[in-house]
């Protein structure tokens, strides 16, 4: 065989000690032995095609967001001949080539599927900056980033020849009692814009968000917002934000404080009570994940609502023997997790957790194992089905990363959970989830958001805790009773536990050193890394092997991202340059904090943008900010005088960046300008100046 010997150890004659060769065998046979026979593992593999399913599907989901420009004609007609050809091998081709041709027919669909999925939700998008009238009806409150409440409109009418199908709108100086519910039609004077481009090549793009939330503009007001019509009355599709809003407000009118807005986020979904500094402690301290409904709330709900009616129908008696207690406790369940998805308004984030509930307590109900693989697998592929879109979400990546490591762990908690005293299992299996959850969340964390929380493994020992046996409970208690008027003493216990994890997060966030940047790691990272992982939980022989060679394949391009971060940054309308420096990324100017800000992030540095424009590099008057690189003059003009500084600035091949659209581009210099970073977005420049990679290499659906 081409592979035989492969998994031999090391030659006995190695220079190492009876120890080291025998560890190094063995590191060798786990990660090369499966290769001495990849058909025989191809074709064991197609007994867990199941669990592959959402793996496949995710690949061609994957494969169409990371086209560098939307997928034409003929690449479609190329996926669909590619698909039936596949299917085929898949139902009559030779047994080792079945498994993978039934991936390429699943990887196919979801690229298929991810297509129509952007082509459906389609909507007007705002191409120009406007200020004028904007009316609509109010679907949404929340709060931004500055700590003012926005309100999101659909129903959209403004004085231009676009209407977007929705808006949101940063409001002035409102207060959350002068915020018109939702469902009424209200109007404002307004500047709105188009959803912002991605602040750097391959960064966050909240463009692509809007598009997939139908979201065609962004602004803000400083003029009040005066409602001209209440909600209609047969307006059913806003019954929950409305009940939503009203029950929010009636908690935080009996639990005061930032406790009670945290209470209302957690049993309603409602977050605009929370201010920005709670939001960042929560961050900080990696307990961001207790205020936004996801698989925990529910699954707590769920678990609650289940123990307390099967336990409940214990307590009946003979009754309890004849009736299908577990079953009717699962159905109970299965309610209120719907409920519970109605009233927190349905985010993405709910959805996928209301799934993966559902799931496992219709297994209860059929009799098959609520917790495993399986239903997971079939959770995950129906989100992707439904909305393709998900897999790029954070949430999405950090949710099952969290779930599929801890039921894999099982089996070996189980094992080892028996030589624990009995007493001290509780609190073993606290901390062994708390571990296993943040380690698999961990890199998704750290790739996604530039940070790691040294101590959020703390934290949340101390939190989680108080969520499931008080928050939780209580709050369930709470709506129980609130049918009778009684919900008081409940809110009062929910209003404790909310404060103690509010003091749990503000202690650790302000630990020094709490947060650790880290370098963003590129695009391919965080793929390799997930696909290796689930292929070595997955994969037998072969497909262990290659599954652990891309793990370490991600691993190796991680540790080098720090050599791999670009020179010269550009910003997308010519607002910001950044130059890397042995310093640290020097600024152009202080201005344009967001996008600063997301760059130095990226870099894994902690640093302010303002602190990042008094490093040395550049020089001179705001409006003609001047570097060296390789020998030419990098230039960021910028203000009124921007024309006419680039007729005296553009000799000896300088580089030039301003803000502002030049009709008449003069020779002497290369210049970027609004026009040519239209075309391109964002733009990466090598240190001589030329240029590396750029944002919009090509038109896709959300920025044409």
């Amino acid at each position: 065989m081409a592979w035989q010997g492969i998994g031999s150890r090391p030659r006995e004659g190695a220079p190492l000690g009876p120890r080291a060769r025998r560890v190094l065998g063995l590191l060798w046979h786990a990660v090369f032995a499966g290769l001495e026979n990849p058909a025989l593992a191809l074709t064991r593999a197609r007994a867990k095609l199941f669990l592959w399913m959402p793996v496949a599907l995710s690949l061609g989901i994957g494969a169409y967001f990371s086209t560098p420009s939307e997928p034409s004609v003929p690449l479609y007609a190329c996926v669909g001949i590619a698909g039936p050809l596949s299917l085929w091998v898949w139902l009559r081709g030779a047994e080792w080539a079945r498994f993978p041709a039934a991936i390429l027919v699943l990887a196919c669909a979801g690229f298929v599927l991810a297509g129509w999925r952007a082509q459906s939700v389609a909507a007007p998008v705002l191409p120009y900056r406007y200020y004028g009238p904007v009316e609509g009806r109010v679907i949404g409150i929340d709060r931004a980033a500055s700590d003012k409440l926005r309100i999101t409109l659909d129903q959209v009418r403004i004085d231009a020849r676009i209407q977007p199908k929705r808006v949101r709108i940063a409001l002035g100086d409102m207060g959350d009692g002068d915020v018109p519910p939702p469902g009424s039609f209200v109007m404002t004077t307004a500047h709105l814009m188009p959803p912002p481009p991605p602040a750097a090549p391959d960064a966050y793009d909240f463009r692509r968000a809007a598009w997939f939330n139908g979201l065609g503009a962004i602004g803000y007001t400083s003029v009040p917002v005066m409602r001209f019509a209440p909600p209609a009355r047969r307006d059913l599709g806003l019954s929950a934000h409305r009940a939503r809003r009203t029950l929010s407000q009636a908690i935080q009118a009996r639990i005061s404080g930032q406790s009670g807005a945290m209470a209302a986020a957690i049993l309603t979904g409602d977050r605009s009570g929370l201010s920005e500094a709670t939001r960042e402690d929560m961050r900080r301290s990696n307990l961001a994940h207790l205020i936004a409904i996801s698989g925990l709330h529910m699954g707590l709900l769920a678990g609650f609502v289940f123990a307390l009616v099967r336990y409940g129908l214990a307590l009946w008696g003979n009754r309890a023997l004849v009736w299908p207690a577990k079953k009717i406790a699962a159905i109970v369940a299965l309610l209120a997790a719907t409920g519970y998805l109605w009233l927190s308004g349905a985010a993405v984030s709910t959805q996928r957790a209301w799934i993966m509930v559902t799931v496992m307590l219709l297994a209860v109900l059929i009799d098959r194992r609520a917790l495993s693989l399986r239903t997971v697998a079939l959770a995950a592929t129906l989100l992707l089905i439904w909305r393709p879109e998900s897999l790029i979400a954070p949430g999405f990546q950090m949710s099952f990363a969290a779930t599929t490591a801890l039921i894999v762990a099982l089996g070996p908690w189980a094992r080892v959970a028996r030589r624990i005293p009995r007493l001290l299992r509780p609190l073993a299996m606290l901390i062994a989830t708390s571990v296993i959850a943040g380690a698999a969340t961990a890199p998704i964390v750290a790739a996604q958001f530039h940070r790691v929380s040294e101590y959020g493994v703390f934290a949340n020992l101390l939190a989680v805790p108080a969520m499931g046996m008080v928050v939780m409970p209580a709050g369930v208690i709470a709506a129980i009773l609130a049918l009778v008027g009684l919900s008081m003493p409940a809110l009062w216990v929910m209003g404790l536990g909310t404060r103690w994890i509010l003091a749990v997060a503000q202690y650790f966030a302000t630990i020094e050193g709490a947060v650790v940047p880290v370098v963003d790691p590129g695009p391919w990272v965080i793929p390799l890394l997930v696909l290796g992982a689930l292929g070595a939980v997955l994969a037998r022989g072969a497909g262990r092997s290659v599954a652990i060679l891309l793990m370490g394949l991600s691993v190796f391009f991680w540790l080098n991202a720090s050599a791999r971060r670009p020179a010269i940054l550009i910003a997308p309308e010519g607002e910001l340059v950044g130059l890397m420096t042995p310093q640290g990324r020097v600024l152009s100017k202080s201005a344009a904090k967001f996008v600063g800000a997301r760059w130095l992030e990226a870099d894994g540095d902690m640093t302010s943008p303002q602190e990042g424009a008094k490093r040395e590099g550049f020089n001179g008057p705001n409006s003609a900010r001047v570097a060296e690189i390789a020998g030419r003059k990098l230039i960021h003009l910028s203000g009124k005088s921007a024309q006419s500084n680039l007729a005296l600035l553009c000799h000896d091949n300088a580089l030039i960046v301003t803000n502002a659209r030049v009709k008449t581009v003069p020779a002497g210099c290369d210049l970027w300008d609004q026009t040519r970073l239209k075309r391109t977005g964002a733009v990466v420049l090598d240190g001589q100046g030329h240029l590396r990679s750029q944002a919009r290499p090509g038109p896709r659906l959300w920025n044409r």
